[in-house]
């Protein structure tokens, strides 16, 4: 450890930090390749050969030509991710679909169970009804 000093140790880390920056950034562009609808296959072709074969040059040309627009695809994905989470969910939650009946059935059983509480439903119609509503 005496031929490793202290600040060769910084200089390492921040050495492999910067690699795996680099890495990350890599990946990024990649992916923001690929999920770009305004471009064609040689399109992505181009751009896929040209940050591969040239990292540093075509990283920085694509940051400086396509970089504002990775926001964009970034929130129009994460909208997507969502619209289909939200559709799994209501599919999920109720019988046919989820959607109205899902939701009509929900406040039909409150309603049932409002009447019971009120007395103008007996136990036995109450459970009834609400037999006749689950099926």
């Amino acid at each position: 450890m005496d031929n490793y000093p202290l600040l060769n140790l910084f200089w390492t880390m921040l050495e492999f930090f910067l690699w795996i920056l680099w890495f990350f950034l890599l990946f990024k562009i990649i992916t923001d390749i690929f999920r770009s609808h305004d471009m064609g296959g040689w399109g992505k072709a181009g751009w896929t050969i040209f940050v591969i074969l040239l990292p540093l040059i075509g990283v920085l040309v694509y940051l400086i030509a396509r970089g504002g627009s990775m926001h964009e695809r970034d929130l129009d994905q994460a909208a997507q991710a969502d619209k289909a989470f939200k559709s799994y969910v209501r599919e999920a939650a109720g019988p046919g679909g989820g959607g109205a009946a899902g939701g009509s059935q929900v406040d039909e059983l409150a309603k049932l169970a409002d009447l019971k509480n009120s007395g103008a439903l007996t136990q036995e119609e109450y459970q009834k009804a609400k037999d006749k509503l689950l099926t």
